[in-house]
């Protein structure tokens, strides 16, 4: 829901929102013209892991769903409510692609303007489970630096994510056990 003209109603009354200016700094925010609930329409947070293997090679997944259907990314998806952004990227590894991984560091986070997600990209590597597909993926494969399907990757983020990856881009993270 990256359009917040699409929220007309009050989640606490029902009553109609209308877009008001709180502060000069600040956007238009949906306000409750009944209880005077103000809506933050807050940002989506999503994880990805680009994983590597023993062999050095990377894991992709190409997408059964949209957006970028058809198209390669990392495995990945959003973070629960309550759920610890290590968390969420072990979990959306084994769910996407069957692998049981490590987290070792943090590659970059990725915001653009106009765009709800923020994503949250970690380096990680393989240390079990089996390559295979959830109902989210039309195939999951593992690629060498080299042979990286570039012109086919579904998300900027994606794309972004895999370069500063290559270019060793590293940070450290305190906690990655969830």
């Amino acid at each position: 829901m990256d359009n917040p003209d699409l929220y007309r109603f009050c989640p606490r009354c029902g009553g109609p929102l209308e877009r008001r200016l709180l502060k000069p700094t600040e956007p238009e925010r949906p306000v409750c013209a009944r209880c005077g609930f103000i809506y933050y329409i807050d940002p989506k947070i999503a994880v990805g892991t680009i994983i590597a293997t023993n062999a050095g090679g990377l894991i992709l997944v190409r997408r059964a769903i949209e957006p970028g259907y058809g198209k390669w990314v990392f495995p990945g998806g959003y973070v629960d409510r309550g759920e610890s952004l290590a968390t969420a990227a072990v979990r959306e590894a084994r769910e996407e692609c069957g692998l049981d991984i490590r987290l070792d560091a943090l590659v970059n986070i990725y915001s653009y303007a106009g765009r709800a997600p923020v994503i949250v990209v970690y380096a990680a590597t393989a240390v079990g489970g089996t390559l295979a597909i959830d109902e989210e993926s039309l195939e999951s494969a593992v690629f060498t630096r080299d042979a990286l399907p570039w012109d086919d990757l579904a998300f900027r983020s994606t794309h972004e994510g895999l370069r500063d990856y290559l270019d060793g881009l590293r940070h450290p993270v305190h906690d990655v056990k969830g």
